[in-house]
């Protein structure tokens, strides 16, 4: 027993840390029994509710085109550079057309043999007609007519299919606009079709290019209004209307989204803005001014209808109630209930 009391007296300071950790045990307890037993409450008050949508997006273009040469070549001539405007069907760029145009005058000059022997045949075949032909020499010689026909129709085509090599030797830009890439700008270099890009893009075609994801993209319809504010603009608001809805799902995304275009009224002309910046826009999905409502997690229904727990004699009853829209978390109440009441949960 000394040393039992001993060891005690040395060691108090253990005691003391067991009384106290039972002591805390038992406070946390005593707390979550209350938190267990108190009931929460939500006074209902008149409110204006709103619900939007918020999706991402970028600046595109409508009107932009990357022109390539059909063939590889001797780079002969570049009109543009980076940042000029070009109006459409100007010439931006063309490849040395010595070799085509000599084989275009080759083309020319065949094709004229073929001409003259075209009219000797007719004119030998039309001689052999004026006397007695037996009926084999009459469709030899209509052969023959029908071989330099054939021949001369030949080479019709291809003087044609090679002033069309010519004419693909200049590059032309179908759009008006602004030259925002080159990849070959200087003359004199040998190039591939795929080595030397010219990217014209038109500014006035500018517009706001955003994904909605299936569940959102039926909440939107052409028209709508939405606030954009642009990344490199974050002060600002401007506003945009939709003016396309994709029918079919955008190539190379994860899920199932969309694409939905906004034209921007005016902000186009005041701002710098360029292909690639980042934005946001808001949607106005749903309104409601000055309703009441409460919380949708204190809503309960039944074969009855809609309820919430009100408190009567200082106890919990039902009362039924008639709702309307749920935005944001909050269910519109249109009957049922007054301002100032509380309900339960």
């Amino acid at each position: 027993m000394k040393k039992i009391g001993g060891f005690l007296k040395k060691r108090w300071y253990l005691v003391v840390l067991v009384v106290i950790v039972f002591a805390l045990v038992g406070y946390r307890n005593l707390q979550a029994a209350k938190a267990k037993n108190k009931e929460n409450s939500y006074t209902v008050k008149r409110q204006n509710l709103k619900e939007t949508l918020s999706l991402s997006g970028e600046i595109a273009a409508e009107e932009d085109v990357s022109l390539r040469f059909q063939t590889s070549g001797l780079l002969a001539w570049v009109g543009v550079k980076e940042g000029d405007r070009v109006k459409k069907y100007q010439a931006i760029a063309a490849l040395d057309q010595r070799d085509v145009k000599n084989r275009l005058q080759k083309y020319l000059n065949t094709y004229q043999k073929y001409r003259w022997d075209y009219d000797q045949s007719v004119e030998d075949n039309q001689i052999k007609n004026t006397g007695g032909l037996s009926e084999d020499a009459r469709r030899e010689a209509l052969r023959a007519l029908d071989k330099a026909q054939f021949d001369l129709n030949n080479a019709v085509l291809d003087v044609e299919l090679q002033d069309l090599s010519r004419q693909y030797a200049t590059l032309v830009s179908p759009i008006a606009g602004e030259v925002v890439r080159i990849d070959t700008p200087y003359a004199g270099v040998n190039i591939t079709p795929a080595g030397a890009e010219f990217e014209i893009v038109n500014p006035d075609t500018i517009y706001f290019s955003v994904t909605a994801d299936q569940t959102d993209v039926v909440n939107i319809k052409a028209n709508d209004q939405g606030t954009v504010v642009f990344d490199s603009f974050p002060d600002r608001e401007y506003q945009g209307k939709v003016s396309y809805i994709a029918y079919t799902p955008k190539t190379g995304e994860t899920g199932t989204v969309y694409e939905v275009r906004i034209k921007l009224d005016g902000a186009k002309t005041k701002l710098p803005l360029r292909i690639g910046m980042t934005g946001d826009v808001d949607f106005l999905v749903k309104e409601e001014n000055n309703v009441l409502s409460v919380p949708s997690g204190y809503l309960n229904s039944d074969g009855h209808g809609s309820y919430v727990y009100v408190k009567t004699n200082g106890k919990k009853v039902k009362r039924y109630i008639q709702t309307g829209a749920e935005i944001n978390g909050q269910t519109v109440i249109t009957n049922g209930i007054a301002a100032g009441e509380a309900v339960y949960d």
